[in-house]
């Protein structure tokens, strides 16, 4: 770039003007050039008091037009003023520096210059030849609507529609929305299909999708326009990478997914637990949810067979939880502290999947009544460990227990040590039975202190002059199919059942059936279930547990399923056949896991608190046991039904005593009745002579008619 003249000359008059500073004043003090270079820094002191005044705009331009003359005038003033050179050559060393500063500003000259001179090295602005191309549409359409309206016109206006505007999604190349309507004002678009779309923009069917344009201001919508998605690029990568609600729409809420018609609310991650959560709810709030654990899983591409994937429903909402082990193979031990119930009667039994604690009643507050119970499962599915925690939490409550079984076994007879009364057989449940039913009547009619008249059962009141009864009758089911008591035992705990509880007596039926026909009438299974938290263990397999706990609900809601064993699936099934290899055994086993009905009849599966039976259970019993009152027993003792259950049966304790005859019969022992094959009643055979039948209809008298005359 070349120097200005203006500039270059500036230069020149400071590089000469530098010597005369610095000589003049030296050699010949009161020399006119002394008094021009005064007098010119004289006139840049007025340059400066005249910017300074103005004050306007180019007031900073003027003062640097004017600082070389008035700092040539303080050089030459200070030269003058020396002795000599100076001290150091000052002189001499001052008018360099004033050359060298304006050297350094330079060019002072263009300070000078105004707006109306241009920049120099700033090339003049060029006209620019006009863009060629396509000329611009009647519209006003961008170019990429003219090309979709191109290919749109190659396929020959499928439906006949026209392209309105076409938009391209952001960060995709290839992937674009074209709003579409009919070429005929009024008309409904008919015949569009993913497919005509696909093929005119050249893309798969897969990636079109067809929406309803949405009326906006300016613009109509209705039957005779549409919207056409064509996303290639991102259903390629929804293919390969989808994101949790992609996976969760195309793998699980479509219509033969899992759960059809749902979203995903969230996915969450709890990685101390080793957990994963799928919350969910129904698009359509009306729905109620379907879930197919296992299409579920499928879709998630989670494991289905390794008891690691639990559902919870909650009206239109559900949450599916994976684990990553297991969580109810864990044992979880019962304390005192858990076991004790609190104010109303509610104490912690066991733990859900999610790690909440399960709550159960020894008694029911909002009733004011004592609370039934119904275990089911079976044998070595953990009822004998539920006995256990449920015992004690009603013994530390203060309350009364009897426990009963049809056989004999080690855990029940531990569990008698810490309770008031324990047996096992047939004879000893109907005792017990019907001893619980007889003190219905006695506390009728106690007394109670603080007025001197009876009162039914109030939990917690401490005027309350007897302690609450528990009945526990294990394998009832057998029992009540007892051929000599079995009669007995089913009326008994049926009346139990509807009478015990306004007398503070709940009663406890254990079994691995909640039907009618295995001993549980309707009228004992509709009185347990609505005064209870029905528990049931393992059933043997997912559908016998799923129809047990149905039929303790009063309506169907979904079951969580119980397997035989929680096994984690390890490899392929299909390998380990081509190999020849066996299966992995690294099962654990589901006892004391059950399923419990809640109050608002909802089913959650929980595992229940562990009571080891090899050690102590002193720690989960109070010290002392406790019993019925002195009254309670006189008046059991009064009508004969309070001594040692295990003897044998009495004279008349359960049948009418049989007397002697006149043929020498010598036992007077009464006899059994037995149920007959067509469910009526028979008197057994006595030394080879057949008892005479009762008759009490036509009918009866002429069967018996029949059996003499041998017709």
């Amino acid at each position: 770039m070349s120097t200005p003249r203006s500039v270059a000359l500036e230069r020149l008059a400071y590089t000469l003007a530098a010597p005369v500073l610095a000589v003049a004043p030296n050699i010949t003090p009161d020399s006119p050039v002394n008094q021009v270079v005064q007098l010119a820094g004289a006139a840049g002191v007025g340059g400066w008091f005249l910017a300074c005044r103005d004050g306007g705009q180019g007031s900073g331009r003027k003062i640097l037009r004017w600082s070389p003359l008035v700092l040539a005038a303080a050089v030459d003033v200070a030269a003058k003023s020396t002795t000599g050179w100076g001290p150091w050559w000052l002189d001499g060393l001052l008018a360099a520096s004033w050359a060298a500063a304006g050297l350094v500003v330079l060019p002072f000259s263009r300070h000078a210059r105004t707006r109306h001179r241009p920049a120099l090295g700033i090339p003049a602005a060029q006209l620019q030849p006009a863009p060629t191309g396509p000329p611009p549409a009647p519209d006003g359409a961008d170019l990429l609507t003219r090309d979709a309206r191109l290919l749109w016109e190659a396929a020959g206006m499928p439906a006949r529609t026209h392209i309105v505007s076409a938009t391209r999604h952001p960060h995709m190349q290839h992937d674009l929305t074209i709003v579409l309507r009919a070429s005929e004002t009024g008309r409904p678009i008919t015949g569009l299909t993913e497919a005509i779309v696909g093929a005119a923009f050249g893309v798969s069917a897969h990636d079109v999708t067809l929406a309803e344009v949405a009326i906006q201001p300016g613009r109509k919508g209705g039957p005779g326009w549409m919207e056409a998605h064509i996303t290639p690029d991102a259903n390629q990568r929804r293919r390969k990478k989808p994101t949790d609600q992609e996976r969760w729409t195309d793998k699980v809420a479509g219509p033969k997914g899992g759960a059809p018609g749902s979203v995903l609310v969230h996915k969450s991650r709890d990685t101390v637990r080793g957990v994963t959560f799928y919350r969910a709810k129904m698009a359509d709030p009306t729905e109620t949810p379907r879930i197919d654990l296992s299409k579920v899983c499928r879709g998630l591409e989670l494991p289905e067979d390794d008891s690691c994937v639990f559902v919870l429903i909650d009206g239109t909402e559900f949450l599916i939880s994976a684990f990553d082990k297991p969580p109810l193979s864990q044992i979880f031990t019962a304390t005192r502290e858990l076991l004790t119930p609190d104010a109303k009667g509610m104490y912690v039994c066991g733990f859900t999947i999610t790690g909440q604690p399960v709550k159960t009643m020894v008694y029911q507050h909002d009733k004011n009544a004592a609370a039934h119970g119904l275990i089911l499962g079976v044998s070595r599915s953990g009822k004998t460990q539920y006995f256990a925690i449920n015992m004690a939490a009603q013994s530390l409550n203060g309350q009364v227990v009897w426990l009963s079984t049809v056989r004999k076994d080690e855990k029940t007879t531990v569990l008698g040590k810490y309770i008031d009364r324990q047996g096992s057989n047939a004879l000893w449940m109907a005792r017990q039975l019907r001893a619980a039913n007889a003190l219905c009547e006695i506390r009728a009619e106690m007394p109670w202190p603080h007025d001197g008249q009876p009162h039914d059962y109030k939990p917690g009141d401490a005027r309350c002059p007897y302690r609450q009864l528990n009945i526990y009758a294990d394998e009832f089911m057998t029992a009540a199919q007892d051929a000599l008591f079995g009669e007995f035992i089913q009326k008994d705990g049926d009346d139990l059942t509807v009478t015990g509880l306004k007398y503070g007596i709940g009663f406890n039926p254990a079994g691995q059936s909640p039907f009618a026909h295995n001993g549980f009438s309707t009228e004992m299974k509709d009185n347990l279930r609505q005064n209870s938290r029905p528990i049931t263990f393992n059933m043997g397999s997912p559908g016998a547990t799923r129809k047990a706990v149905e039929g303790t609900m009063e309506n169907a809601f979904d079951v969580p399923t119980i397997p035989a064993r929680y096994s984690r699936q390890e490899g392929s099934a299909i390998e380990r056949a081509m190999k020849g290899e066996a299966a992995p055994e690294n099962g654990v086993s589901t006892g004391g896991v059950a399923v419990m009905v809640l109050d608002n009849g909802r089913a959650v599966l929980m595992r229940s608190l562990y009571a080891d039976f090899d050690t102590d259970l002193a720690g989960l019993f109070p010290d002392e046991v406790n019993r019925l009152t002195d009254h309670e027993i006189r008046e059991l003792e009064k009508r004969g039904l309070w001594f040692d259950w295990n003897e044998p049966v009495r004279p008349g304790e359960f049948w009418p005593a049989k007397k002697d005859d006149d043929e020498g019969e010598s036992d007077s022992e009464d006899r059994p009745r037995r149920r007959g094959a067509s469910g009526g009643k028979r008197r057994i055979k006595s030394g080879g002579r057949r008892a005479e039948p009762q008759v009490t209809s036509p009918r009866q008298a002429l069967e018996a008619i029949k059996n003499l005359t041998n017709t």
